[in-house]
C-alpha cells in the first residue's frame, strides 16, 4: 500500500533566501510543485490571517516572508494567483498591519478580503451542514493551496490545515457556527463539513515560528524552525500535532477527518519525508489548557462531564489592559461580551466559552482562567508529562 507523504524540513528564521531554499527541498520530497500544481493554472492560497490584522512578528498570522516565497515559485511557473481570507477590520486596509499588502503588490498578486467578493452557497453533504456559503474565488479556482500557521487553540486544542479553510465562509457565519455548536466534538465535525467543501491541493505549514500556549492569537511565539508540506491535510495535521506532543487520534478534527475518509491520521500509513519526527519533536511545548481534557478517554464516563466542567476555560477581562475597541463585542455569538462603563465585561451566565473574544483581543486584555480543580488536574498533566518524557 502506497503510504501518504508529509515532508519535514528544517529552517531557522524568515530570512528570503533561506525560506525558498527550505520549501524547494520539501517540495521535491513530494515530487516537485510542478507535480501537484499544473503550471499557468489558476490558484488561490489561502493564508492564515485571524482578525483582528496583527504585525508578522506576533507569529499570529501565515508569515508574509512565507507566503512571499511559495508565490515567487507558483510566478515562475506562469500560474495566475489570487491570496485571501475572510478578516475583520475597522481599518480600511485589513491587510496592511501584517505586511501582506505590501508583499503581493510587489509581486503583482491579486489579495483579496472574501468578504468583498461575497460567498456562494453550495450543498454540503456533512455530518452537520446540508449547505454552506464558501468563497466563490476557492470553488473556481484551478488548485487550491493551504498555508495554515503551527498553534495551540483555546478551544480545539489545536489549530493546523483542517481549521484553516474555515476562513473560506463567511465571517457571520462563523460567529453563528459557535453560537450553534458550543461542543468541541460537534464544532470538529462541522469544520470537516467545510473542509470536505474546500479540499486543498497542496498544504504547507508555516512552523518556523508557532505559538504556544492560550493559541491561536494569545499565546506566546515559539520558535520551531519547521516547514511541513503535503497534499494530505489530515496527515499533515497528524504529523505536526504529534511533533508538539499531542496524541494526532484526540484532535477532533483530525480524527473526523480521517474516519471520513478525507485523509490519513495513522502514523504508520504516513511516511515521513526530510527530518525524522523523533528528531524535531519539541518537548517542552506548552499546551492549551483545554488539551487537559483530552485524557478523556481515560476517565470513567460516570466522571466525565464534572470533569470537563472543571476544565472548561473561562474568560475574564483584565480592566486595564482593556482599550474598549469592542472587538470581543462584535464578535460574541451569543451576548455574553457587552461593553460597561467604558470597559469590556463578560457574563458568565451567557458565555458559551468559545473563546472568540479571547482570540480576537489583541491588547491580550482577556485572560482564560479555570476552575482550581481544572488548574490542579492541568499541573498534574504537566508534571506526567514531563515524567514520561524522560522514560522515553
Amino acid at each position: 500500500m502506497t503510504k501518504t507523504k508529509v515532508s519535514i524540513q528544517r529552517v531557522f528564521g524568515y530570512e528570503s533566501e533561506n525560506v525558498r531554499l527550505a520549501l524547494l527541498k520539501s517540495l521535491e520530497f513530494l515530487g516537485g510543485l510542478e507535480h501537484i500544481i499544473q503550471p499557468k493554472s489558476h490558484v488561490f492560497v489561502k493564508i492564515n490571517h485571524l482578525s483582528p490584522p496583527s504585525p508578522p512578528d506576533d507569529m499570529i498570522v501565515t508569515h508574509p516572508v512565507f507566503t512571499k516565497e511559495l508565490l515567487g515559485l507558483l510566478l515562475d511557473m506562469g500560474c495566475e494567483i489570487t491570496v485571501g481570507d475572510d478578516i475583520q477590520s475597522k481599518k480600511e486596509d485589513g491587510f496592511l498591519i501584517s505586511g501582506y499588502r505590501k508583499i503581493c503588490t510587489a509581486l503583482g498578486v491579486r489579495l483579496v478580503n472574501l468578504k468583498e467578493i461575497g460567498f456562494r452557497e453550495i450543498a454540503c453533504n456533512g455530518q452537520i451542514l446540508t449547505k454552506s456559503y464558501i468563497s466563490p474565488l476557492v470553488l473556481d479556482s484551478d488548485f487550491l493551496i493551504n498555508l495554515p500557521k503551527l498553534k495551540t487553540h483555546s478551544f480545539m486544542a489545536f489549530t493546523g490545515a483542517i481549521k484553516n479553510m474555515y476562513g473560506v465562509i463567511p465571517y457571520g457565519l462563523r460567529c453563528s457556527y459557535h453560537r450553534e455548536y458550543a461542543k468541541s466534538e460537534i464544532f470538529g465535525q462541522m469544520l470537516v463539513d467545510i473542509f470536505s467543501c474546500a479540499t486543498p491541493h497542496l498544504n504547507i505549514m508555516d512552523a518556523i515560528h508557532a505559538m504556544e500556549g492560550e493559541g491561536p492569537s494569545a499565546g506566546s511565539p515559539k520558535k520551531i524552525g519547521l516547514i511541513l508540506a503535503s497534499s494530505d491535510a489530515v496527515a499533515l495535521d497528524a504529523v505536526a500535532s504529534k511533533i508538539i506532543g499531542l496524541d494526532p487520534m484526540q484532535i477532533h478534527t483530525t480524527i473526523d477527518a480521517s474516519k471520513r475518509g478525507f485523509g490519513t491520521a495513522q502514523m504508520a500509513e504516513i511516511e515521513i519525508l526530510g527530518e525524522k519526527i523523533q528528531d524535531v519533536e519539541v518537548r517542552d511545548f506548552k499546551q492549551s489548557a483545554i488539551a487537559v481534557g483530552l485524557i478523556r478517554k481515560n476517565i470513567p464516563a460516570i466522571l466525565h462531564g464534572f470533569i470537563q466542567w472543571q476544565l472548561v476555560l473561562i474568560p475574564r477581562v483584565f480592566q486595564k489592559k482593556c482599550t474598549a475597541c469592542q472587538e470581543c463585542v462584535d464578535i460574541c455569538p451569543k451576548g455574553a461580551a457587552q461593553m460597561l462603563e467604558g470597559k469590556a465585561s463578560i457574563d458568565k451566565s451567557r458565555c458559551l466559552h468559545c473563546m472568540c473574544c479571547h482570540e480576537v483581543c489583541r491588547f491580550h486584555a482577556i485572560k482564560l482562567g479555570q476552575r482550581p480543580l481544572g488548574r490542579m488536574l492541568r499541573r498534574m498533566t504537566t508534571i506526567y508529562k514531563k515524567i514520561m518524557s524522560f522514560f522515553s
